[in-house]
């Protein structure tokens, strides 16, 4: 593989000086290069094993693949929490495959098993082909062992073969859910054999999401047990904070880290860019930049240009194929379709021979840029790339290292450049580095307490085997009191023999993982009846309404008609020169308040809140520019949520003190709520999206000024939690980024929100500073919230064991 044909210094004046860019770069960051550390495999990994591995190129591991290995071996749980590249993979394969064929070889049949599991089936696709790999170097050693993937993509007359006789199975957690835990019976003999159990890239499952898995991987620890067996636990993650505690909340077991990172990496240079203002204007008149995508498509181009092999990333599926295409019409302009050629998009979507023609193709150089989704961050082998462009923020600083990570793969320098969107979050990181580089990543956020996960897999695991006082301890405090619940609801029946489900239906089938529950709406296709995919309820009203542009493996469409009788999205194939963002009005009702903090005159309060919204209208945007085009009416039913919220409210005389007028509050109190939501997801791992807010001038159940920040996921998902636990340093970079941002008024980088119901109006950039610094004058000196609330860092209000199922009418 041919290095970057520059330093990766050099690459980066070309792009500053090309078209007078320099006043773009805000910030520039030298990594330096780092050695490789070896070590031995243990002696207990078998001769066979390490053979193949130094035929496929490893002659000796790095120090961190030893250490796991060995934890692995003498049968302790582990994650390996190391960069990107750092050959995790191998860490975790090395004594899973020697135990493997150890079993096998004893038992002259299928002996010991594994399960792995990977967030997305592509992950699991790459991993067959390396095990593929892997058994072939073995020269006919490795021919005992069978992997095979379990997943909706496989063959109904080849999952009985997997079932029977597969000693790795590589499936994901949607699949273990509803296909192999309701089905235990028939994968006893898998069971009982099961060794080991692989979670890989474990830092993606947070929030909501990871809550589920969490829960599923508790159920299928009782049904080990059930059959007799104890599976050693290896998770493997992005550099992530305190990862063995992250992992012990997601499987719910003591897990040892090996975080000290053996592998080496060459010189990179991590540029920070802003894209500039243009002469268009937002809403209520705001100055608006360019966007990242369009800036994203001339750096690709001109690194193509300059033949340096670069990938950039790219927040959505049509951004990703809008960064190939203007890259491509610029490239032939500027060197002809033969150059234009070598440019091209990736994402999720695409057939799996058609991703990897795609890496092929990058590998060999046929390829010089790639346009591609977060598809390209988890964990899929592609090396040998020059320089990685960040079109907007990825959400956490996980994530920024993982698709940053993807240059340098070969030990080469490498160049990444982040490039800015126009929002609150992105604008504060350019101009404030040190929140990038000298902070550590963050804590994955998940509660596997909440009682609306928690519930439904009460009822799955009764299904799959009655429950009894054995599994209180296995599923958490939380269980003890919602079991009586569920059976005055009519779920489960209490019988001598323990807690069993009541229904016909299959209990699993109830709980969307990766959903907010409620039955996911369908989209089909209306001249066709095509069933084109589905969206889980929850996010139905705002992004398949009717008028909504809605986008499915590259193709356009626009919804026709949203029946929500019959859960059903009518749409019809379509390409506005738009896209479209729903707009809604929300009231917020506190229901009970866990945790109260005195910041001087004013308070900070976590508890539950009931959030009742309402989609009324969409506006319609521009693609590229952002441009508003237009707002359109919609009458869609309220909706109601239940859920966890963080806010905090402040005096009349405090606001008389910072001569906060009370017309000036209304917008005020508006523009802090949605600067304070922008950056939230500093310091949860969340997205914008996965949070809302509500900002109030005099709230009915506090009787004052309150600002709320609230999950969007029933039960909550830990990220308001987070924001208390954080709350000084959360609104303290809140009131930098407003006060930063070098808008008169107020504008998309700072206090706008995209989401706005209201339109962003009104909103008062002075009147938020004035008010978040009489906030954070009262904050306790030297204090986060929970030191104040002396309540300990990261620990989980649902951990108190009283929760109940708020509302407890949905399953």
């Amino acid at each position: 593989m041919k290095p970057l044909p520059d330093p990766p210094a050099a690459v980066l004046d070309r792009l500053t000086g090309a078209r007078g860019r320099q006043d773009r770069l805000t910030h520039t960051e030298h990594l330096p290069a780092r050695p490789a550390r070896y070590a031995d495999w243990p002696p207990e990994i078998r001769p066979e094993i390490a053979a193949a591995v130094e035929t496929a190129g490893i002659a000796r591991p790095w120090t961190h693949q030893a250490e796991a290995a060995s934890l692995a071996i003498s049968g302790q749980n582990v994650v390996i929490a190391t960069g990107t590249a750092s050959g995790k993979s191998l860490a975790y394969l090395a004594p899973v495959l020697s135990t493997l064929l150890e079993g096998t070889e004893a038992s002259n049949g299928r002996g010991a098993t594994c399960l792995y599991l990977s967030p997305t089936k592509a992950l699991a696709a790459d991993q067959l082909r390396r095990l593929g790999e892997l058994r072939k170097a073995g020269d006919g050693a490795l021919d005992l062992l069978r992997a095979a993937a379990y997943d909706g993509d496989t063959p109904f007359q080849e999952r009985e073969w997997v079932r029977q006789y597969a000693s790795l199975v590589l499936t994901n957690p949607d699949m273990l859910h509803r296909g192999i835990l309701p089905a235990h019976t028939r994968w006893a003999s898998f069971l009982r054999a099961l060794r080991y159990v692989v979670v890989d890239e474990c830092h993606t499952y947070r929030g909501v999401f990871g809550s589920h898995v969490a829960q599923v991987l508790r159920r299928l620890r009782r049904l080990c047990a059930r059959y007799g067996s104890e599976p050693v636990f290896l998770l493997a993650s992005a550099t992530a904070a305190d990862p063995g505690r992250t992992a012990g909340r997601l499987t719910g077991l003591p897990v040892a880290e090996v975080t000290e990172d053996g592998s080496p990496r060459g010189e990179t240079v991590f540029a920070l860019w802003e894209p500039p203002l243009t002469e268009m204007q937002g809403e209520q008149g705001a100055p608006v930049r360019r966007s990242a995508t369009a800036e994203a498509a001339d750096l690709l181009t001109d690194l193509v240009l300059d033949q340096v092999r670069s990938v950039a990333f790219v927040r959505s599926r049509r951004g990703a194929e809008l960064v190939s295409v203007i890259a491509q019409e610029r490239l032939a302009e500027a060197a002809g379709h033969r150059t234009a050629r070598r440019v091209a998009a990736y994402r999720g979507g695409y057939l799996p021979e058609e991703r990897r023609a795609l890496e092929r193709a990058l590998h060999s150089g046929e390829l010089l840029g790639l346009a591609a989704t977060s598809a390209l961050e988890l964990g899929v082998d592609v090396a040998g790339l020059d320089a990685v462009l960040l079109a907007g923020y990825p959400g956490t600083r996980a994530s920024l290292w993982q698709q940053a990570g993807r240059a340098g793969r070969a030990g080469q320098g490498a160049l990444a450049v982040l490039i800015a969107r126009d929002d609150p979050l992105d604008t504060y990181l350019v101009h404030h580095p040190d929140s990038l580089f000298r902070q550590p990543v963050e804590s994955t956020v998940l509660d596997p307490d909440n009682p609306h996960v928690l519930a439904p897999h009460l009822c799955a695991a009764a299904a799959e085997l009655p429950l009894t006082d054995a599994d209180l301890e296995l599923f958490g405090p939380s269980t003890a009191p919602l079991l009586p619940q569920l059976e005055r609801r009519g779920l489960l029946r209490r019988r001598p023999g323990g807690y069993f489900w009541t229904r016909r239906e299959r209990a699993a089938d109830a709980v969307d993982i990766r959903g907010g529950g409620g039955d996911p709406v369908r989209i089909v296709e209306a001249d066709t009846g095509r069933l084109l995919g589905t969206v889980d309820a929850g996010s139905a009203h705002t992004s398949v309404h009717t008028g909504a542009v809605h986008l499915h493996q590259g193709r356009t469409y626009r919804v026709r008609e949203l029946d929500l009788e019959d859960s059903v999205a009518l749409v019809e194939e379509a390409d506005p020169p738009y896209s479209t963002v729903a707009r809604d009005t929300t009231s917020i009702r506190v229901l009970e308040t866990d945790r109260e903090v005195a910041w001087g005159e004013a308070v900070l309060c976590f508890g539950s809140v009931e959030v009742t919204n309402q989609v009324v209208s969409f506006l319609k945007r521009r693609l590229i520019t952002g441009e508003v085009l237009g707002e359109t009416k919609l009458d869609l039913p309220p909706r109601t949520l239940r859920t966890r919220a963080v806010w905090w409210c402040v005096t009349e005389g405090q606001l008389e003190d910072a001569e906060l007028l009370p017309e000036e509050l209304p917008g005020s109190a508006h523009a802090a709520e949605h600067a304070s939501i922008g950056l939230l997801p500093l310091f949860a791992t969340c997205d914008r999206w996965d949070i809302g807010g509500v900002s109030v001038p005099l709230h009915p159940d506090t009787g004052l000024p309150t600002v709320f920040v609230y999950d969007g996921h029933p039960g909550g998902a830990g990220f308001a939690e987070r924001g208390f636990q954080r709350a000084g340093e959360w609104l303290g970079a809140t009131l930098a980024a407003i006060t930063a941002c070098e808008c008169e008024r107020g504008c998309p980088s700072c206090i706008q929100s995209p989401k706005c119901g209201n339109g962003n109006d009104p909103l008062d950039k002075g009147g938020a500073i004035r008010l978040l610094r009489l906030l954070l004058a009262g904050n306790p000196a030297g204090e986060s919230a929970e030191e104040s609330a002396g309540d300990p860092a990261g620990e989980s209000a649902a951990e108190s064991a009283g929760r109940t199922v708020p509302g407890a009418e949905s399953m």
